[in-house]
């Protein structure tokens, strides 16, 4: 039997290997609205994507509902805190970082397929340090590192920027893998050495390293940034990486236009 998808990326080490699968082509099944909607996206490069995970006597933290199917010699553990307070905690955690509240741990060594998705996938290798993550981008990642929800600094700035009080922070070493709205290849990474970046828009996905994130006029003047059209601004200043979405609110805008609800997992 031929396989129907390609390697798009990959990570290894000695411990697990992160593959993201594209499918080339979807045969359809005998419905045929669904084969003219199966038609209109090959013909604009809509590829469906999944995520495949070996484990080498190792473990995985997923997103609860992720898994897909698994073979092998490999167990289940929960990660939402044993007991009222643990899961108090697990709970406050997800509804602020708009992420499950249990988050899998598969253990021992095996094959996991994770649920295929339409959206694109980007790895990321940290060597112990922190990326501060988007609402809802986690995916899953090397049990050696951490997921935890990150607080932020400055209340008013959080609700007046549109991220909310609260992201998703994985930090440690290890590989982690986000799902993300965009192609990786549409992503703008700002490397700043004590500088600032500002960005008019609610499409920054990720931090790393010293960034304070704040919101500001764009001008001195709030007369000045009425009359400049701006407003606020999402300001990130300090010595790290920034990586933003440019391409984001286009496709926002198409999908409002054509009264197209987002796809989902």
């Amino acid at each position: 039997m031929s396989e129907a998808y390609q390697v798009v990326s990959f990570v290894e080490n000695q411990n697990i290997k992160i593959e993201v699968l594209e499918y080339q082509n979807l045969g359809g099944n005998d419905n045929f609205s669904v084969a003219e909607k199966l038609y209109f996206a090959q013909k604009s490069n809509i590829k469906l994507r999944q995520v495949r995970v070996t484990l080498k006597n190792s473990s995985l933290t997923a997103e609860s509902g992720a898994l897909q199917f698994m073979k092998g010699n490999i167990t289940l553990k929960s990660l939402g805190g044993t007991g009222a307070k643990g899961f108090l905690k697990g709970l406050a955690s997800s509804v602020l970082a708009n992420e499950s509240m249990i988050k899998p741990q598969y253990q021992g060594s095996g094959i996991i397929y994770l649920e295929p998705s339409f959206k694109h996938f980007m790895i990321v290798e940290l060597n112990n340090e922190e990326i501060i993550a988007d609402k809802g981008l986690f995916y899953c990642c090397e049990s050696s590192v951490s997921v935890s929800v990150q607080a932020m600094k400055n209340v008013s700035s959080a609700i007046a920027g549109g991220e909310g009080l609260f992201q998703t922070k994985v930090s440690g070493s290890g590989f982690c893998l986000f799902e993300i709205p965009v192609p990786e290849e549409e992503l703008v990474e700002f490397e700043l050495q004590n500088e600032m970046v500002q960005v008019d828009g609610n499409f920054t996905l990720f931090r790393l390293g010293n960034i304070d994130f704040t919101v500001e006029k764009s001008t001195k003047s709030i007369f000045g940034s009425v009359a400049s059209g701006e407003g606020l601004l999402q300001t990130f200043r300090g010595t790290g990486k920034v990586i933003i979405a440019p391409t984001l609110p286009v496709y926002e805008k198409l999908s409002h236009v054509l009264n197209i609800t987002p796809s989902s997992k």
